[in-house]
This record gives structure tokens, sequence and C-alpha cells, in this order.
């Protein structure tokens, strides 16, 4: 297990109250000394050792799930997509696996979707990742059921690379279900990703950790693809997806979405990838007939990205 001084004293620091991810990014750059974090955070080197000393010891505990911990700061930090606010910027990611698959070097497109897609759906997006993957890019997903597993199924199927981003850490998988296939992702060549080192303390936090996950996967890819979903509200079958591509709007990170409008105009699950059309022009609309030349596009880097 990979992780330096720094990133206890980042994750330190996360444990005073008010002081999230806006705070950090606005008054630390990372390595500061425990001198230095004591006076801006107002407390006394014992209190900030014993925090330390306590989150050190459930890092710890997390033995083989993961291999190693990075934070501002850190030489392995990865940089971020798009113009991110501080608030929505990580401070620190555990990780097991891969970690330069995130660096901006790297192609990554997110595919994301709907957890209970039917047939023709799960056809549909496994003809789109697999021209994706012919470009070279790693696909980055969120390890749900349904449209997450095929995005990474795919990848791996086809000997690519792909990065999951889980709301949970890596020690507890979450779904149970998928623990195989996170195994699996590590094992050939791609990466787990969390920001989290301990379970929710609440439904509540588990609810707000999805919402929080769907940023990252905006911020760490290149571009954003929604295979299917619910709109929100509909039918009470609201994917979640909607976060992840209404976050890669406010970075200015490309989106697109796989709809046909004579196939998919009454299937409810292509109900939010039509809502996304009709309110953005500037998005990437993908069918079978103008595929290999919208996803030729889709995978061409903007060099006019600002990076942070």
């Amino acid at each position: 297990m990979i992780y330096t001084e720094n990133a206890l004293n980042i994750l330190t620091v996360r444990a005073f109250p008010q002081k999230g991810p806006a705070w950090i990014h606005k008054n630390l750059k990372g390595n500061e000394s425990v001198d230095t974090l004591c006076r801006v955070l107002e407390t006394h080197e014992f209190e900030f050792c014993k925090i330390r000393n306590r989150i050190q010891q459930a890092i710890e505990k997390l033995e083989d799930s993961i291999d190693g911990v990075v934070a501002i700061g850190d030489r392995d930090f990865p940089q971020i997509r798009g113009n991110v606010k501080a608030a929505d910027k990580p401070f620190a990611l555990f990780y097991k696996g891969n970690l330069d698959l995130l660096q901006t070097t790297n192609l990554n497109i997110a595919v994301i979707g709907v957890l209970n897609p039917d047939e023709k759906v799960e056809l549909t997006e496994t003809m789109v990742t697999k021209e994706i993957l012919n470009h070279g890019a790693t696909i980055i997903s969120g390890l749900a059921w349904g449209c997450d597993s095929i995005a990474h199924k795919t990848a791996l199927e086809n000997e690519g690379k792909t990065v999951a981003i889980l709301p949970s850490p890596l020690s507890g998988i979450i779904p149970k279900e998928n623990t195989d296939l996170a195994n699996q992702i590590v094992d050939q060549g791609g990466l787990l990703v969390s920001e989290y080192y301990e379970s929710p303390k609440s439904k509540n936090d588990m609810i707000s950790r999805f919402v929080v996950r769907d940023r990252l996967q905006a911020l760490f890819s290149d571009a954003v693809l929604l295979a299917a979903s619910y709109a929100p509200n509909n039918m009470g079958l609201d994917s979640g997806s909607r976060h992840a591509m209404g976050k890669a709007k406010d970075y200015g990170i490309k989106r697109a979405v796989i709809y046909n409008e004579t196939k998919h105009k009454d299937n409810p699950m292509y109900d939010l990838n039509r809502q996304i059309l009709r309110e953005d022009n500037s998005v990437i609309r993908i069918d079978s007939v103008n595929m290999k030349e919208k996803i030729k596009y889709l995978v061409t880097k903007q060099t006019s990205q600002s990076l942070f």
C-alpha cells in the first residue's frame, strides 16, 4: 500500500469541521508542514496528530483492497478535465490498479446509462462502445448494474482498458454482485477509484455519494456518452445519469447521446437522451447510421481544454 505523509495530512484536514473540498483547494497546495496546517486550522499539533493516526489506522485496515492513496500535492495525483469549480475538485483518491489511466494524456470516454436496459439498448451500447475502443480510448463508468456493467464488460471482452469510479470504499464494492467484475478490471490492467475509506454513516450519506461520484465520471473523461436513461421523475426510474451529464455540461466537456428518432421516440428509456438533445444542440447524437463519423469527432481531444 502506497501513500505519502502529505496524503494523510490532506485527509486529516478534511476531517475538521467546515474544511470541505472548496476550502482545501482554496487554502492548500499540498505538502504543507504539520505546523503550517495546524496554524491554518487553528488547532494544536496533538489534536491534529490524533486525528491523523485514526485515519491512518482506518486506511491500513483496507489492506489489499487498495494499492494506495494520492492527494493534491502528490506527484501522481491526476489532473482533471474541463473548467471545474473548487467545490467539485477531488482532493484525495483511493485506488487499485493503473492510476496512469486517469492522466490527461490518456483518452478517456465515460459510458453511462440506465440500470435496467432492455436487449436493444444493450446491443446498441455494445456496438457504440466497441467503436470507441477501436480508437484506443479507455472506458470510464461507475460499476453499477445495467449500462455501466455493459460498458466495463465490453472493454474487457475487446482487450481494452476500463476505469470504475465507485461511491463506496474499495473494501466494500457496490453493488456486491459486481465484485468479480471489479477484480477482473484490475487483473486486465484497469483501475478502481474511490474518494472514500469509510462506509457511509446513513442512507442519505450513501445516496449523496452516488451523486458526488457521478461528477468524477465527467471530470476524468474527455467526453461523456449517455447510452440510455429515463428522465427525472419518469416512472420513478431516473437512473442518475443526468448528474454526470449535467456536470459534463458545467465543465465544458463533450457530451453525446445514443438516439434515433424513428427507433427510440416512444421508448421511455431514451427520455433523458431526447430531453438533452432538445435542450442543447451542441450535444453529439449517435445512431447506427452516423456512428463512425460521430465517434471519430467524439474521441478527438479538445485543444482548448482548461486543465486544473
